[in-house]
């Protein structure tokens, strides 16, 4: 018993990661997943993938947006994508979300390891306590194994800076299988780059083996990320990226993103962080700092490591507002036009993984004091810390939402009003309706529910969400969906100022894709471009709302469709 007690963060760690896992696969697909920029998203591509066979395939085109190259879709050498070949998709996307957690601790264990050195004995359970909490921030699903892999990123530096050997040079250069180059690749090498001259610049001298790192590091995004790199660096197709707008903020709205950006992170690196870890974090920062003014030692308050994690969480807050500023943005797009439309803001990704470590070091120090009740203290925060994530009802946190709908389902007899993984997809009810309409591969759109939808059942798209695309295809969407934008101002922006949603819009309401139970909307009337959308090679609408107007915009009703385990009525429409 005296064990188990002293291995109490072994138990929390395996015990979430086990009732998570029970959770999920017991609720199978009435599980609740997040639907905006997931299910959406890179779910339903990943099962496109699958449905055309072409996660391997060169030279071809895929079944959306009209037909887009098969380069612009996450590359086959990703563990991610690789868990969608292997398994049946909502089965892969569990599993993703488990092995980011196990990644996550495996990472933090082996530099706490290197950093902690002999003494990693007696900081064991906050390793595995923060790890954990870091674990099971709810980020970007797609990319939560990125997330979760940052530590092991430094780790493998750390090795190579001090004892560099073939192995650690080979696993940096693997190291792209667990990450994403635009959203974390390219930071990770400016970060190195940083450094290089940091240290060149205060030893005078070249720091020969973090340059080599540098240079397997780039070599291994562009093997696993060679898809990308070749439309980025060898297409010259202009892309949706060219006439995206980011926004125009003036100062106090600059100064406001920054401080958001500090304060709450962003909603795709949630790091639940506000309050908690932050105001443990700020009221360690002014101690330590006060009493090295006390002690009239102000070298060290430059020298401390803990300075350096929180400058670097205020340096990617400062970069994260400054993004909003355009003059910057524009400059940047002309020394180096092919980052036009990049997201520089994204080092706000790595602030969940600082903000941690930072909360470990303080929990760290009260560990060095050698009193047994400050020790539980700081074992108390860091499970707390969990505790405070696993019960944030944060978008992107299914397990909470699972759980939760299934206790009102217990309770009130009823089910929730959001839609679960099954029940968004509905594969009985389109399997039928495609089986009764004699579908074969003909060009079709969604009218309100998202065209994912569509994607992952099979049926090929001329809509899509895609944030990398080509222009002249916006353009050409464009007019099929141009009487409804013309309508609604708010709508028309949307869609010229980004483009990454090519939906068909309403004419009245500002958007009519929800993934919910209930569903209601002001307007049955469609408004498009028959025409346009034939020129397209477009035949079937599937609609979530039965057109009060079908005849007279050119469109024939074929029928409507139900199923016992799907929340839609499915009303199909082809051109006349």
């Amino acid at each position: 018993m005296k064990k188990i007690i002293s291995n109490w963060y072994v138990i929390v760690a395996a015990g979430f990661i086990v009732f998570a896992a029970l959770i999920f696969f017991i609720f199978g697909e009435s599980s609740l997943i997040a639907v905006h920029d997931n299910l959406d998203l890179f779910v339903a591509q990943f099962q496109m993938l699958k449905n055309t066979d072409t996660f391997w395939a060169h030279n071809v085109t895929v079944p959306f947006l009209g037909g887009i190259t098969r380069d612009n879709l996450p590359s086959e050498f990703s563990l991610y994508t690789m868990l969608y070949m292997i398994l049946p998709s909502y089965y892969a996307y569990v599993v993703g979300y488990l092995l980011k957690i196990v990644i996550a601790i495996a990472s933090c264990i082996l530099l706490a390891k290197d950093f902690c050195k002999e003494r990693y004995g007696d900081y064991k359970p906050l390793v595995w306590t923060c790890g954990l909490a870091y674990g099971i921030l709810n980020v970007f699903p797609a990319f939560g194994i990125p997330f979760a892999s940052i530590p092991l990123a430094v780790y493998l530096v750390r090795k190579i800076e001090r004892k560099p050997s073939f192995w650690w040079y080979a696993a940096l250069f693997a190291y792209p299988l667990l990450s994403y180059f635009s959203y974390f690749g390219l930071f990770i090498l400016a970060y190195l780059c940083v450094a290089v001259l940091w240290i060149w610049i205060k030893d005078k001298k070249i720091p020969v083996r973090l340059l080599v790192a540098v240079v397997v590091l780039s070599a291994g995004c562009i093997v696993c990320e060679y898809r990308l790199f070749g439309v980025m660096l060898f297409s010259d197709a202009l892309t949706i990226r060219s006439t995206m707008e980011a926004g125009s903020y003036n100062a106090a709205e600059i100064l406001r993103t920054m401080w958001e950006g500090f304060s709450q992170g962003m909603f795709h690196a949630e790091s639940v962080h506000t309050y908690l870890v932050m105001p443990v974090c700020l009221i360690y920062f002014i101690c330590l700092n006060f009493s090295y003014l006390k002690q009239k030692n102000g070298k060290a308050i430059f020298c401390d490591v803990y300075n350096l994690l929180m400058l670097v969480l205020v340096f990617n807050s400062v970069v994260y507002g400054i993004y909003y500023w355009e003059g910057l943005r524009s400059l940047i797009e002309t020394i180096v036009p092919p980052l036009t439309g990049w997201q520089f803001n994204r080092t706000i990704f790595f602030s969940p993984f600082v903000w941690y470590a930072a909360f470990f070091l303080v929990l760290k120090r009260i560990y060095d004091k050698k009193n047994k009740w400050l020790r539980y203290a700081a074992n108390l925060l860091a499970f707390v810390s969990v505790l405070v994530i696993v019960f944030s009802g944060t978008r992107y946190n299914d397990f909470y939402h699972t759980c939760v709908a299934k206790a009102y389902e217990l309770l009130k007899g009823k089910q929730s009003d959001q839609l679960s993984y099954g029940e968004f997809y509905s594969v009985p009810l389109f399997e039928k309706t495609k089986a009764d309409i004699g579908y074969d591969g003909e060009w079709a759109v969604a009218y309100g529910f998202h065209p994912a939808i569509l994607e992952y059942n099979d049926i090929a798209t001329l809509d899509g969400y895609l944030g990398f695309y080509e222009q002249s295809y916006k353009e050409a969407f464009r007019e099929v969906i141009a009487p409804a934008l013309e309508r609604v101002p708010e709508s028309q922006s949307y869609y010229d100022t980004w483009g990454a949603r090519a939906y068909l819009y309403s004419g009245t309401d500002l958007s009519i894709v929800m993934a919910t139970r209930s569903y209601q909307v002001s307007d049955y009337d469609i408004y498009i471009d028959t025409d346009a959308f034939k020129a397209l090679g477009g035949k079937y609408i599937f609609s979530r709302i039965e057109l009060s107007n079908a005849g007279e915009t050119g469109l024939l009703p074929i029928g409507s469709y139900t199923d016992e385990n799907s929340p839609y009525v499915l009303y199909v429409y082809k051109v006349l």
